[in-house]
């Protein structure tokens, strides 16, 4: 299984930030599908101020631009996006069109138990 980790920013007002978080108290279920078909098996949201930080744990199958290509292809997937773009904003690095951009991983530790 492998894991990726993913950021984006929120636009800055607590009104729109906690209606983004009542959405995802209630995922459409056409859009939780499209993940488990995608390949993704575990999937987490943290935030923090205005900034979110995506875990997914997926298949070795998955890819994002499979993803990508079945998203495109799921109009009620399409309706999601749109929808969370009304609550989203790109990091102020990412190029035209990115959302949810990859983040590098810069340590590890972990202890034997």
């Amino acid at each position: 299984m492998k894991r990726h980790c993913l950021a984006l920013d929120l636009k800055d007002d607590p009104a729109l930030i906690a209606s983004y978080e009542e959405y995802h108290k209630n995922v459409w279920p056409e859009v939780l599908d499209s993940l488990k078909a995608s390949g993704i098996i575990h999937m987490e949201i943290y935030r923090i101020g205005n900034r979110l930080f995506m875990i997914i744990e997926v298949t070795e199958e998955f890819s994002f631009q499979k993803k990508s290509e079945m998203d495109a292809n799921n109009s009620r997937v399409q309706d999601w996006e749109v929808l969370m773009w009304e609550y989203q904003k790109a990091l102020p690095f990412a190029k035209q069109g990115e959302k949810w951009l990859p983040m590098n991983k810069i340590f590890d530790f972990s202890i034997e138990v």
